[in-house]
């Protein structure tokens, strides 16, 4: 880790960026859910 000073930040994302993407991972969670189901209810028909 040479060249980096000890007041240099963290390489970490700020709180909202990774509430964010939190967020748009639980969203992906629902759509795939979602999705899972609508074929379920095509497929019996």
């Amino acid at each position: 880790m040479e060249g980096m000073l000890w007041s240099d930040p963290e390489n970490e994302p700020p709180e909202e960026l990774r509430e964010m993407q939190d967020r748009l991972r639980r969203l992906g969670v629902l759509m795939a859910l979602a999705m899972v189901l609508t074929m379920i209810v095509i497929g019996l028909r």
